[in-house]
């Protein structure tokens, strides 16, 4: 193995930055537990105090234990007029009771006289005491150089005594920034080396990271061109998000380290969850994922028609640059019913269902999968929709219930006072109907309700269930009101969480796709579970 990399992961701070990109603090919370085990070394879990859902999600991850990732709490120098002990921002990041603190300060005289309207000494003072504070409090500190590599084109003697200041304060990695985004390629490999000379020089000895924009669509280049200039430790996002035109992608820095330039880190070891991960980051945002990103997207090893099909299906290698399953992603060959073929297989595997290649159930797998893709559903957040449609292929689906009819009421009798909803259903369960009705908190809920309070009498294990998240894309806007929407429902009970998709053009519909299937899953899961129990016939 080669060299070491350290990988920082900054979605939860800087991809929130993003337009249109939002998390809740439970969903911050599931991305935390993904890049745990896809085996990220650090994570940046937001600003301390900064924001609500920043204040309740390190509350939350407060006493988590974390198999492998540290978890990060971010924030600036103190301000000029606070000492270290009695500044706010400092004593949220202790607060937040992370193992990891980092620190962002100025490199850029220009950010210095203009933004924090101090003296250009004064900043060095901040930076070092900063540092030197917060040193005894936690596991590692990081220095993020904020615009240093502006900061070094406009006066390099002053860029580069912050970083000596940093080093004197404690931090045990400098991050060089390229804050704007603005850095190209060719600048690079000068700087980073006139670091490294600078840091050389220090008593104590520290490590070089490298943290890029892509304003200038070049913090990939910038980052794998650092890393192969001897720098230990790179930042970025899960699919590029950020401020403006987005961060350094790692999902496209990672597997170009472990597969082309040789290096190790411990995402190494489940580099196959790349897509998974990818895919989870952007359903919780609730996004569209980029179907043409390199590695995780839908079109990264898609194949159309003439010599590359023929190609492809006789040697992969001819047009594409690694094997897909190395990251988790699947070869497509659209003209083909051959596509997808080998990701059913693993996932019936995965499931313990009988299927092999020979079968001609495959083929009706593959094909009702595709209609249904054509429709507008999707699996990656939904893998229990997909398990219950093999289950039905394979004939091993069995009907818990059968649904008669419902309807949805929602009543807006005053103005100043939000609207009723109600929710009736009729269904039967072995042979037996039941006919009932609950109030919710829009129709979703109503219904959701409704549907577990006529079935419960009959399997009580419905109680321990409940429906944690809920998320509705609109699958395309060029039909206005009428357009086709896609809904995702996530559930849990006291053992495991499970995702469900519906697609209709009423949401409603859409909803009680995805709520049937998420309580037939349950139900199945805990059939399975029972067969299990000694004794069981």
């Amino acid at each position: 193995m080669g060299r070491i990399i350290e990988i920082y992961d900054t979605t939860l701070r800087d991809g929130t930055q993003s337009e249109n990109f939002n998390l809740s603090a439970d969903d911050k919370i599931k991305i935390t537990h993904a890049l745990d085990r896809f085996g990220i070394d650090f994570i940046e879990g937001g600003w301390p105090g900064s924001n609500p859902v920043s204040v309740e999600y390190f509350k939350q991850m407060q006493g988590v234990e974390l198999k492998h990732a540290q978890l990060a709490a971010f924030g600036s120098t103190r301000h000029f007029q606070n000492p270290p002990s009695r500044d706010p921002n400092l004593q949220a990041l202790l607060d937040a009771r992370t193992p990891v603190v980092t620190i962002f300060g100025k490199s850029w005289d220009i950010h210095v006289h203009d933004a924090l309207h101090i003296a250009l000494d004064e900043n060095l003072l901040i930076i070092q005491d900063t540092l030197s504070y917060l040193r005894s409090y936690v596991r590692r500190l990081f220095y993020d150089a904020e615009h240093f590599f502006d900061g070094y084109k406009n006066n390099r003697e002053y860029a580069m005594a912050t970083l000596d200041r940093a080093v004197a304060g404690g931090a045990d990695t400098i991050i060089l920034c390229d804050t704007n985004g603005g850095t190209l390629p060719h600048e690079i490999p000068t700087i980073i080396e006139d670091v490294r000379q600078q840091m050389e020089k220090n008593p104590r000895p520290v490590k070089l990271g490298i943290h890029a924009h892509n304003d200038s669509e070049t913090a990939v280049a910038n980052s794998l061109l650092a890393l192969s200039l001897g720098v230990d430790h790179v930042q970025g996002t899960i699919n590029g998000y950020g401020e403006r035109c987005g961060n350094a992608n790692l999902t496209s820095i990672i597997p170009a380290l472990v597969f082309k330039m040789g290096y190790d880190c411990e995402v190494r070891k489940h580099i196959d969850r790349l897509y998974g991960t990818s895919r989870l980051v952007d359903e919780l945002a609730n996004l569209h994922h980029n179907r043409f990103q390199p590695y995780v997207g839908e079109s990264a090893f898609a194949h159309k028609g003439g010599i590359h099909v023929s190609a492809v299906q006789r040697n992969p290698l001819t047009y594409e640059h690694i094997e897909p399953d190395k990251v988790g992603n699947i070869r497509r060959v659209l003209i083909s019913d051959q596509s997808g073929r080998s990701n059913v297989l693993h996932k019936a595997k995965k499931w313990g269902l009988k299927l092999d290649l020979g079968d001609p159930a495959l083929s009706t797998i593959i094909s009702e999968l595709k209609d249904l893709e054509n429709q507008g559903y999707q699996y990656e957040g939904a893998e229990a929709s997909f398990e219950l449609l093999m289950r039905r292929a394979l004939g091993l689906h069995r009907n818990y219930f059968k649904l008669e009819g419902f309807r949805v009421m929602s009543n807006k009798y005053r103005m100043d006072k939000a609207p009723l909803t109600e929710a009736t259903i009729r269904l039967s369960v072995n042979g037996d109907e039941v006919h009932t009705a609950a109030m919710g908190d829009g129709p979703v809920n109503a219904l959701d309700r409704a549907l577990r309070k006529a079935l419960v009498r009959f399997y009580p294990c419905l109680d321990e269930m409940e429906l944690s998240d809920y998320k509705v894309r609109v699958l395309s806007g060029q039909h206005g009101t009428a357009a086709k929407v896609r809904v995702l429902v996530e559930s849990k009970d006291k053992l495991c969480n499970w995702g469900t998709v519906g697609v209709s053009v009423n949401i409603i519909e859409a909803s009680w796709q995805a709520m049937v299937d998420s309580i037939t899953y349950k139900l199945m899961k805990e059939d399975d579970r029972k067969k299990q129990q000694p004794g069981a016939p």
